[in-house]
């Protein structure tokens, strides 16, 4: 899959191959900044989605990215980078859900810098991970 000519994301020759799927520079040459708030697991009725199951939070998440990318004109391929913010009561051996649900909407080649951040709690206690995305549509800069 091809790259979007608005960005490329890259590992430069200088630096270690990520071994956790992700890019480690992000360079935008044209195209309006997109930032979405932080996404949790709630649907687009305002319910929670998901009390204690990691994976079902995830894929909420993941969802509402998208919906909030395509609001501003923009595909998940737009998707630039990643934060993530999870709580440390998810056992690690659940983190490759993540990854695993993260490669259902973004390009695996070409995949968005990330940065994962463990953290005690989000602000509402049955929210086991938050991300935010930034994404580059068509449009000025």
């Amino acid at each position: 899959m091809t790259q979007p000519a608005q960005f490329r994301l890259f590992n430069p020759d200088t630096m270690a191959t990520p071994a956790a799927g992700y890019s480690h520079v992000a360079e935008v040459t044209r195209g309006k900044l997109v930032y979405t708030a932080g996404q949790v697991s709630i649907d687009s009725s305002g319910d929670f989605v998901g009390k204690d199951d990691f994976r079902t939070q995830i894929r909420q998440v993941f969802e509402n990215l998208k919906l909030a990318v395509e609001a501003a004109g923009g595909t998940f391929n737009s998707v630039i980078k990643l934060n993530y913010y999870c709580v440390d009561t998810v056992d690690p051996s659940e983190m490759a859900a993540v990854r695993e649900i993260r490669d259902q909407y973004v390009n695996t080649e070409h995949p968005p810098a990330s940065t994962f951040v463990v953290v005690r709690r989000l602000v509402r206690p049955e929210w086991l991970i938050e991300v935010e995305a930034i994404a580059i549509v068509a449009g000025d800069l």
